[in-house]
């Protein structure tokens, strides 16, 4: 009887189905279960059941109550209602933040990139200098930069009146405000994005900046011809989840300013946290219908970022 060389079983013997391929079909089940388990526990689940209480009204003390959709109508179109209001100024404070913030953290670590990407004297530490403060927390960001920016006892407002120029309130007065969060905001997480852009550098074949070199193309045209569009790829996922994650603010504004003055920095993540869990009656309903609005809109903005910035001219 004739064998085959790998397994031993005779070549006229049929195989019963299901014993020897059994693995093949859920071996792959095995290996992404764990992570399957904590995204149906952590982000399926309180989703899915955020969106349930987005159409109640409850205040965790008591029994949820069906109400439809007057949470979103609170929201979005009845136009006396004190929530319509709160919601969208802090929907306006958090635009304001990611148009200030979102050009400076992709342009910044962008030539941050390329500047290390040259390989200058010490590259190494520099690198490691820009991303250091990405290692942080964000109250341990705040915390220094409230001891640098506090208007009478900081370290800025101090060199600045031994040069003879008053005292900036950069935590207590609009503008300086929103300078100070989108500044604490640069410096704690530039270093990730930089990383992220000295890896798709890396990916850019040589071989493309030497072609433009022999086609006379100074520094200027291969950063607009060679570089951006080497960095197609990279640029898109930079961009879309630092839009995101500007979108998605809270730390900063509510640790350094308390949301003011007034309400000038109260973004959304801020009033919503307020609205579900703060006060004597609580909305749980309604700051989870706010959620899930935000989410559509960050959700829509994402679309549109990665069609825009991956089609093809």
């Amino acid at each position: 009887m004739k064998l085959q060389k790998n397994g031993g079983i005779p070549l006229n013997q049929p195989v019963k189905p299901g014993r020897t391929d059994w693995k093949e079909k859920y071996a792959p089940l095995i290996f992404i279960s764990p992570h399957l388990f904590f995204f149906i526990i952590f982000l399926a689940y309180p989703t899915l059941y955020g969106i349930y209480i987005s159409f109640h009204s409850w205040n965790f003390f008591t029994d949820a109550t069906f109400v439809g959709l007057q949470n979103y109508a609170n929201i979005l179109w009845v136009t006396d209602s004190l929530f319509f209001d709160y919601f969208w100024a802090a929907f306006r404070a958090t635009l304001i933040f990611v148009i200030l913030s979102v050009p400076f953290l992709v342009i910044i670590p962008l030539f941050l990139a390329i500047g290390i990407n040259t390989r200058p004297f010490g590259h190494n530490f520099f690198r490691a200098l820009f991303y250091a403060p990405s290692l942080l927390s964000v109250v341990t960001v705040v915390l220094i930069w409230i001891w640098m920016l506090d208007t009478n006892a900081g370290l800025v407002n101090y060199y600045l009146a031994y040069l003879g120029l008053d005292a900036i309130p950069w935590l207590t007065r609009a503008p300086w405000v929103w300078i100070s969060l989108v500044l604490m905001t640069i410096w704690w997480t530039i270093g990730t994005n930089m990383i992220l852009f000295l890896a798709g550098l890396g990916e850019i074949p040589d071989q493309l900046y030497e072609a433009a070199k022999i086609d006379g193309a100074n520094k200027i045209q291969q950063f607009f011809h060679v570089t951006l569009p080497g960095l197609k790829g990279p640029m898109a996922f930079v961009v879309i989840m630092t839009t995101l994650a500007s979108f998605n603010v809270m730390a900063q504004p509510q640790l350094a300013t308390g949301g003011g003055p007034g309400y000038e920095t109260r973004v959304l993540i801020l009033y919503i946290y307020e609205v579900g869990f703060t006060g004597g009656n609580p909305r749980a309903g309604l700051a989870a219908a706010m959620s899930v609005i935000l989410g559509m809109i960050l959700l829509s903005i994402s679309l549109i970022q990665f069609k825009l910035m991956t089609r093809e001219k």
